[in-house]
């Protein structure tokens, strides 16, 4: 027998098996079969390629993953816990960062071990963590650890101290409400200005609060979709927080008169309604960005968030050294929101506007990329050519490679230009700097799902969901094409007709319907929802759909164009 290389590292290993295996294979050996092969078909597989883990084996009750990184190793293990609920099967999980041995096939050693034995104390659907795993978790992931003290394990002569995770209050938005752990909401600040022309203002001011806050790795901050979901209502402080499960909100109102800015802010405690303080700032509007900062800066104090190095690097950076650049880029991302051809028109150039005044402005490339990129996509009269959007995103990273959303959007145009390797690693980048940026997840889903891999998509959609609370229809749109992907049609046809419901100009979601209803042999449904695409979009012919859509695999394609053409669709 040749001799194998054995290598010796330091690694994250998660060990995990299913509570009560054996007497689920006596009660019912091939539905409890079935059950493990769909959690690892769809929820395992996915979710460890996603955080760059690897399987080192599959058992017929459990499964050992490296992780390089903890933190990758306990998102994961979150995130499968999360996704694994509606299963009928309850998982354990160990996880420990510990030395290994690996034979080439398999992997040994004190590392392997503690994580078995510290997945054999886990309840069933539950998380427990050595202390070396926590002390590096404990601050960068929120949750709440319980602390189960010194633990014998077999086979290692000092006990381990253990740490069960809550699952029910991890991950997603509820993860930071009932962990305790410091969690603000931004509520659209209200414009008081006597103009109300001045909205864009306010919801600047808001948007870039949300922006600077999110920046800091020991807070929770709902990102914008869920904040402006309370825009132009009488906001009831306490269900606010309740709805997006934080325990701190920051209201307030703007006035803009001239050079002159007036911020009137409170950050009140969600769970009684009390205000922790209330501050009026006063400056001119060359000043701005310095508001800004003491209002970022009382938030955290009052909060007790501490900084780290990075944080105050982050957070201390301006988008722009001009303040005119600055309000015609806010004016340009007010428009932009509405999401209508004329008012896409006055944002493009109002972006033009503000990149004239500051070529360094790495935002308003990106947006001005980014807008070009949606008219392609609805469709919209002169959007045709995405050549000078691919340079403008390009610009963009130039200029401030550490953007998560820029690479994100460079990413995203990429895949519409078929060019999947570079925009893979575009979206790897991105989440490398921001992990829980909802966007991004949402968009490197949708990415997946056109590469033809839907079950590596699914999990990164689904966790888009969760970071973000009141997700846009087209995020509704992307998990459906996930489901309908993997044939799982009647859900599918649920979140199309939601995103149809929620946005009827969104015609990727009423094509999509079309096939949905035709793989499931309903095909007067199939016609009737083709009647509404046709109305939504007219001359439609899925040979111009399918090249329009960035859709990697040919067999995807050909299914498309055979169940539009099952609709009574023409195919040219």
């Amino acid at each position: 027998m040749a001799d194998r290389e054995v290598k010796r590292r330091l690694a994250a290993i998660l060990a995990a098996d299913v509570a009560g295996y054996t007497a689920l294979m006596e009660d019912d050996t091939e539905g409890t079969v079935a059950a493990w092969q769909d959690a690892r078909d769809d929820v395992v597989e996915p979710a460890v390629e996603v955080r760059s883990g690897r399987i080192v084996k599959l058992t017929g009750d459990g499964f050992l993953v490296e992780f390089p990184t903890v933190q990758d190793a306990v998102s994961c293990a979150i995130s499968m816990q999360q996704d694994l609920a509606s299963s009928s099967l309850d998982f354990r999980m160990g996880i420990n960062l510990g030395d290994i041995i690996d034979d080439g096939r398999d992997i040994h050693g004190e590392g392997v071990n503690v994580a078995a034995r510290l997945e054999g104390l886990a309840e069933p659907g539950s998380i427990v963590i050595s202390g070396s795993v926590h002390e590096q978790v404990r601050n960068r992931i929120e949750a709440i650890y319980e602390d189960m003290g010194p633990q014998d394990v077999k086979n290692v002569s000092a006990p381990v101290r253990a740490y069960a995770i809550k699952i029910e209050a991890t991950a997603a938005p509820e993860a930071e409400a009932a962990s305790g752990k410091a969690s603000v909401a931004v509520l659209p600040f209200t414009n008081m200005s006597d103009d109300t022309a001045q909205d864009y203002f306010a919801d600047g001011m808001t948007e870039d609060l949300i922006t600077d806050l999110s920046k800091i790795s020991g807070l929770f901050v709902p990102a914008r979709n869920s904040s402006f979901a309370f825009k132009g209502q009488t906001i009831d402080v306490q269900e606010a927080a309740k709805k997006l499960k934080v325990r701190h909100v920051l209201e307030g109102s703007v006035r803009k008169a001239g050079n002159k800015v007036r911020i009137n802010a409170q950050l009140i405690d969600g769970s009684t309604g009390g205000h922790i303080w209330a501050e009026r700032y006063d400056g001119a509007f060359d000043d701005i960005f310095a508001l800004q900062d003491q209002i970022t800066s009382q938030i955290v104090t009052a909060l007790e968030v501490n900084l780290t190095p990075s944080d105050k690097a982050e957070v201390g950076r301006k988008p722009t050294t001009s303040t005119e650049a600055y309000d015609l880029f806010l004016k340009g991302r007010s428009q932009y929101y509405r999401y209508e051809p004329e008012f896409l028109a006055n944002a493009i150039g109002l972006f033009e506007q503000a990149i004239a005044i500051d070529p360094k402005f790495a935002e308003a490339y990106s947006f001005l990329s980014y807008g070009q990129l949606t008219g392609y996509a609805q469709n919209f009269p002169g959007y045709d050519d995405l050549t000078q959007s691919l340079e403008l995103a390009e610009k963009a990273v130039s200029l401030d490679n550490m953007s998560a959303i820029a690479l994100t959007r460079l990413a995203w145009l990429q895949c519409f230009l078929q060019r999947h390797e570079e925009s893979m690693v575009n979206f790897e980048k991105s989440l490398s700097i921001e992990p829980e940026n909802a966007e991004t997840h949402a968009a490197y889903g949708q990415f997946l799902n056109f590469y033809g891999t839907p079950k590596k998509a699914l999990p990164m959609i689904k966790r888009a969901h969760g970071i973000d609370t009141f997700v846009p229809p087209s995020w509704r749109f992307h998990l459906g094409h996930s489901y309908y992907l993997l044939g799982r049609y009647g859900e599918a046809v649920a979140l199309f007709r939601e995103a149809i419901e929620r946005a009827p100009k969104f015609r990727p979601s009423r094509m999509y319907l079309v096939c949905a209803f035709a793989e499931m042999g309903q095909i007067e449904d199939a016609r009737d929802a083709a009647k509404s695409l046709l109305e939504a979009w007219p001359n439609f012919t899925s040979g111009s759909a399918v090249k329009f859509f960035p859709i990697r695999r040919e067999e995807d394609k050909n299914r498309i164009i055979d169940s539009l053409s099952k609709a009574g669709l023409p195919k040219t």
